[in-house]
């Protein structure tokens, strides 16, 4: 049975895709069939993460949302380009040409279609798991990823404004029945105490924590040019997200 799982944050900045594209590559090097979706048309970046240049688009997102292609055709697997061997990862874009990024805040798509496109990537891919990078914040194909999802895992920085957007997106994500909703509380000062920090947002917002993860200079440094668990396996929070994952893909 193949697991949706949508990862989301309520304001920008948080490490969405980072999260995304980091648990996506520890899956699949499992030996698993992932397909990672880049929903966040308004401002794609993940691909930079994953390897894909824009040159080697040969379709994305936003083609199938227009009825150019079936969504398979926007299928890019980056496997070989991250050094996957043991499983399999297949990556869908969302544009980066601006009049495209344009014409979407303009004129807008049928988000039903996500829906029909996420089913027919895991049926005629036979995927084992699907991850969303979402759109932060709230709008329309956000709720409906978050809606379809298996599991919500839920990205925030230990400030103020996350502290309380956070808790929009808990709530709505109880109010839509996600069975299993994940906090990650990302890019932590070096001086907080991480039990304290985990301890902290459990009680806030009665949810588990799957990780505190601290500030690292070496993922700055990597500038998003690549996937940090595989640049660093054995680093600490390459550590963090693998227990993330395995927490994930627990039935």
């Amino acid at each position: 049975m193949s697991k949706i799982i949508s990862i989301h944050s309520f304001r920008g900045g948080t490490g969405k895709s980072n999260t995304t594209a980091n648990l996506s590559s520890i899956m699949a090097n499992k030996g698993l069939k992932v397909g990672v979706v880049d929903t966040d048309i308004q401002s794609p970046g993940i691909h930079v993460i994953l390897g894909l240049a824009e040159e080697d688009m040969h379709n994305t997102l936003n083609d199938y949302l227009w009825g150019k292609c079936d969504i398979e055709e926007a299928t890019h697997d980056v496997s070989a380009n991250l050094g996957i061997a043991n499983g399999q990862l297949l990556f869908v874009p969302s544009s980066i040409k601006p009049g495209e990024i344009a014409r979407v805040l303009r004129e807008g798509y049928d988000v039903g279609l996500l829906n029909d496109g996420f089913q027919s990537l895991i049926d005629a891919l036979d995927l084992d798991v699907l991850l969303i990078d979402t759109h932060p914040g709230m709008n329309e194909e956000t709720l409906l990823s978050i809606a379809i999802s298996d599991a919500l895992v839920i990205v925030m920085r230990p400030d103020q404004q996350d502290f309380q957007g956070t808790a929009v997106t808990v709530d709505v994500g109880r109010k839509l029945d996600v069975p299993d909703l994940l906090l990650l509380v990302n890019k932590t000062p070096q001086v907080y105490d991480v039990d304290d920090v985990k301890a902290r947002v459990e009680s806030i917002y009665n949810s588990e924590v799957a990780a505190v993860l601290p500030h690292s200079d070496e993922l700055m440094a990597l500038a998003s040019e690549g996937v940090f668990v595989l640049k660093y396996p054995d680093h600490e929070i390459a550590q963090k997200y693998a227990v993330v994952a395995e927490r994930l893909l627990r039935d």
